[in-house]
């Protein structure tokens, strides 16, 4: 474990480390394939295949695999069919991961100011923060679609600091995947992750980033 200096700013990603969204996630996957005339895929094949987007998730359910390329018909017709599945399903099933909430209570209370992360579309990101009740906590969301370059690309988290006006050198990320260590190492931002979060099967230690937490509530004792 790598010293954490007190940043300025934390920018947190949204599944995976604050949110379980993959009972949603899930759902409308397997009622997409089942629309399609396609087997089901199931909650445990979907936890290794979240983390990159909507399109990703929908291409990996369509080929059975992290990897491939589907039908491009068959793939517009998917994305088209699972849009409207998760607009009636944000926040169904999904569920805070605990500690969150004392996690970010206690950011909030040192001062830390904080920011959303995540390549999850701004429409379906700001309804499940609102939804499961902590969208107050955050003073901005840069999202899936609001960037021309997604994590793991720094884009995102320096457009998020750009906006609140704070040196990237100066922020912290929280995440969950390698995707989060990557785009944090090329921003210029300490990493810290989740053990329990989406990175498609790999221990997230493997990616070094400066710490690993079970709970947000272990912030206290890095913060």
């Amino acid at each position: 474990m790598n010293k954490i200096v007190s940043p300025e700013l934390v920018l947190i990603d949204v599944d995976g480390t604050l949110v379980d969204s993959v009972p949603d996630l899930a759902y409308c996957v397997d009622e997409m394939m089942s629309e399609l005339g396609l087997p089901r895929r199931g909650e445990e094949a979907v936890r290794r295949w979240v983390g990159n987007g909507v399109e990703k998730l929908v291409k990996r359910a369509l080929v059975n695999s992290l990897d491939g390329e589907p039908d491009t018909e068959l793939f517009d017709c998917g994305v088209k069919v699972f849009w409207q599945l998760y607009q009636q399903n944000i926040c169904v099933r999904s569920r805070l991961y605990d500690g969150v909430v004392e996690g970010l209570e206690y950011l909030k209370s040192k001062g830390y100011r904080l920011g959303c992360v995540t390549n999850k579309a701004r429409s379906f990101t700001i309804p499940l923060l609102e939804q499961i009740g902590i969208m107050p906590f955050f003073e901005l969301a840069v999202c899936g679609d609001d960037t021309v370059r997604k994590k793991p690309d720094p884009l995102p988290l320096l457009v998020a600091a750009e906006q609140l006006q704070v040196d990237a050198g100066r922020a912290l990320m929280l995440g969950d995947s390698k995707s989060d260590v990557a785009a944090a190492r090329a921003a210029g931002l300490q990493i810290i992750c989740m053990s329990y979060g989406y990175n498609h099967g790999e221990d997230i230690r493997s990616y070094d980033p400066d710490a690993v937490i079970d709970s947000m509530a272990e912030l206290k004792q890095l913060l």
